[in-house]
């Protein structure tokens, strides 16, 4: 994806523009997560039981400064709750 505006083309420049994208979309996977847990009544400790891990994991899941989540955290997280695009 080519840079849009000024912005984008000094990350880009700088080699930071991936970085950037990454850490919004975790932004934006986090929050929804967080959102579905709070209509469904979930808390980080059921989360973990229900996705066979540990409640530090869901920390970290729930963390937008943290990048180190994998897909397959995020994927199993959203099946648990119903998929991030369920109602």
């Amino acid at each position: 994806m080519k840079p849009r505006n000024k912005l984008e083309a000094l990350l880009e420049e700088t080699g930071e523009l991936t970085e950037v994208r990454a850490l919004a979309a975790k932004k934006i996977l986090t929050a929804d997560i967080a959102r579905l847990m709070k209509r469904r009544g979930i808390s980080k400790a059921q989360l973990a039981r229900r996705m066979g891990t540990a409640r530090p994991v869901i920390d970290r899941l729930l963390d937008p400064r943290q990048p180190g989540v994998t897909l397959t955290t995020l994927a199993k997280a959203a099946s648990v709750l119903g998929g991030l695009f369920a109602a």
